[in-house]
């Protein structure tokens, strides 16, 4: 575990110089773009998992399984018909990445220092879900205009609905009394998405300190940076897993929202008529094949960047 020091400015105990690099502003950009990368290129390069999941929701007696669903948006629309809403996914994860990280870094500081030394380390698991929800209403709010963008592009039958993300959005934007652009499905957003996050920070933070604990017992600075990025890989994988069965039924509610016949109806409404085990079970075998590669390779470029930077990886002390 690194050196405690103590803030120059107060000479207090403070939480942002606990480690080898001190958390001043600089710190926090650098967290800040590496959360941009990480969510921006991981979640638009799994465009065709996600427009496959997206129809699964939607039409599951079309769509039943993975495979099939692919050959199915394949023989309709071209190999193009995969990628569709590639561009608002990475403009709007890109956004979302940068607040979910960087503020996460931010909160996680915060609270620990709003905690005191003891108790900051006695409630670590506190902190981490403390600080991933505070982080996770400022980036859905980024993301939120752009994914209703992206399910609508996504689950639109083929000339029904632009496919250009700027001719999207100006569509949207003309509906809007319909499709309730741009912050019409931010409450879903938050309901899928904060317990999402919380999960993926939680069981990664607690993974890693877990590796790091029993499987990895020398001082974390004398394994390698390629050893430290395996293990955050390892540990994001597991705890994507986790994330994806927890959000699963606000994810399948956001996508049924786009749906022309559920328009105007509300979230308590869509869920009561499809049904819990629907919403819970219909694309939860693509969802976690999708979220748990995607949050490893999110953490793994996530550290990948900061070790660039010159900071250390995440978790484990």
């Amino acid at each position: 575990m690194p050196h405690l020091v103590t803030s120059s400015a107060s000479g207090k105990w403070d939480a942002r110089y606990l480690g080898p690099v001190p958390h001043d502003t600089t710190y926090y950009v650098k967290c800040v773009f590496s959360g941009a990368l990480a969510c921006g290129l991981t979640h638009a390069g799994l465009t065709p998992l996600d427009v496959t999941k997206c129809n699964m929701q939607v039409n599951p007696a079309k769509y039943t399984s993975l495979f099939p669903a692919v050959r199915t948006i394949v023989a309709e629309e071209g190999p193009k018909g995969l990628w569709k809403g590639f561009g608002p996914t990475f403009v709007g994860y890109s956004l979302q990445g940068l607040f979910k990280y960087g503020l996460y870094e931010v909160f996680k500081d915060y609270y620990m220092n709003l905690a005191g030394e003891e108790a900051s380390a006695k409630y670590k698991p506190a902190i981490w879900l403390a600080g991933s929800a505070s982080a996770e209403v400022f980036a859905d709010i980024a993301l939120c205009p752009f994914e209703m963008t992206k399910v609508k592009i996504q689950t639109s039958p083929k000339g029904t609905f632009p496919v250009p993300m700027l001719a999207a959005l100006r569509e949207m934007g003309r509906l809007r009394a319909e499709t309730r652009y741009p912050f019409g499905s931010l409450v879903p957003l938050w309901s899928r998405q904060i317990p999402y996050t919380m999960a993926k920070f939680f069981f990664f933070e607690s993974i890693a300190e877990l590796f790091y604990r029993h499987l990895f017992t020398a001082p974390k600075d004398s394994y390698s940076k390629p050893t430290q990025l395996g293990i955050t890989f390892a540990a994001g994988y597991v705890a994507g897993v986790a994330c994806a069965v927890v959000s699963h039924p606000a994810d399948s509610v956001v996508s049924l929202m786009g749906k022309a016949e559920h328009r105007g109806k509300g979230l308590r409404q869509i869920a009561a008529e499809t049904g819990l085990l629907a919403l819970a079970t219909k694309g939860l075998g693509t969802r976690v094949l999708m979220v748990g590669t995607l949050t490893g390779l999110q953490w793994w470029i996530y550290d990948s960047c900061k070790t660039a930077f010159g900071l250390e990886t995440t978790g484990g002390k």
